[in-house]
This record gives structure tokens, C-alpha cells and sequence, in this order.
């Protein structure tokens, strides 16, 4: 089972960490505009986007996807 993860940066990595590394990175307000959602925009927190994010797939796939981009920009 291994092999099937090597090849995903995500294995390892929470998304309770992804979301503090975006806010990091970018902040509430431009994480907001970036992705639309209002658990971004509207009285954001890290524990209210993860319950949102953790229900909603679609959602936590454009997080993902700009953690992604985020890291690889980094390098």
C-alpha cells in the first residue's frame, strides 16, 4: 500500500495543517477571495472550516488544490 502514496504530496499532511498553512501564507481575507466559501469570509476560524470542509468534498478539493499550488510555488 505504500507505493500508492508515494506519489501524493497530501499523505501525511492534515487538513487541520493545510488550512493553518494557507492562512499562513495568505490570510483570511485574500484565503477568502481565492475560495469562495463562507467559512473563509464570514467570521473565519480554523475549527469552524475544518467541520465545513470536512463535510463538504467539493470544497475541501479546491483547499487542497490551492495548498498544492502554494507549495509549489515555494520551491
Amino acid at each position: 500500500m505504500p507505493e500508492k502514496q508515494a506519489n501524493n504530496p497530501l499523505h501525511g499532511i492534515t487538513l487541520e495543517s493545510i488550512v493553518e498553512k494557507l492562512v499562513a501564507h495568505y490570510g483570511w481575507e485574500k484565503l477568502g477571495s481565492l475560495i469562495t466559501i463562507r467559512c473563509f469570509t464570514e467570521n473565519p476560524s480554523v475549527k469552524s472550516s475544518l467541520t465545513f470542509l470536512r463535510k463538504t468534498p467539493w470544497a475541501r478539493e479546491k483547499v487542497e488544490k490551492l495548498y498544492l499550488r502554494m507549495i509549489s510555488q515555494k520551491r
